[in-house]
């Protein structure tokens, strides 16, 4: 078999993204180089057909995902469940996403309020994680995890907007 088809097939079972470590791990008969390229070569020809599906990187791994353009007709048949955050949530979501690795105490003191519950409801949704091994809540500290990156269809934190690109203006105190 070819290992382009291996992949695509692989990619289209999952539901999470995968790296090229575990691809590579999992699929050791063939070189971690030609698993790339075949990934590679996917890419290129989903783009070139230019159909309702793409290969993207996204959260450090690759995923075969429909593309946004089809998302209307697609939630006539199919029930997303789109996560529901409070605006305390994503207020909390974003300090955390920008100030990483950070404590709850300046979690607390950029919003002015206490973060125990939309800390703890990020973290059972884990899109946040505890960064350090630290046992009081106060001085934990937090950072995004991968389902975050997924979530907001990013490859790395290094893919979020530039503060100056941000017009919300609730998240315009991350400035500070």
């Amino acid at each position: 078999m070819e290992i382009k088809s291996i992949v695509e097939a692989i990619l289209f079972v999952t539901t999470r993204p995968l790296s090229l470590d575990t691809l590579s791990r999992k699929l050791p008969e063939f070189r971690r180089e030609d698993i790339f390229d075949a990934i590679k070569t996917l890419e290129d020809e989903y783009k070139r057909r230019g159909g309702p599906l793409e290969i993207v990187e996204v959260a450090r791994g690759y995923q075969i995902r429909t593309r946004p353009e089809y998302s209307d007709y697609i939630k006539r048949f199919v029930r997303v469940k789109e996560p529901s955050l409070t605006k305390s949530m994503i207020e909390t979501l974003a300090i955390v996403a920008y100030k990483q690795p950070i404590t709850k105490k300046e979690i607390d003191k950029i919003r002015g309020v206490d973060s125990s519950r939309a800390l703890k409801l990020l973290l059972e949704r884990r899109l946040i994680r505890v960064a350090g091994k630290e046992k009081v809540l106060a001085s934990m500290t937090f950072e995004t995890t991968d389902l975050f990156l997924e979530s907001f269809g990013l490859k790395s934190i290094n893919e979020l907007p530039d503060y100056s690109e941000l017009e919300d203006k609730d998240i315009q105190c991350l400035r500070g």
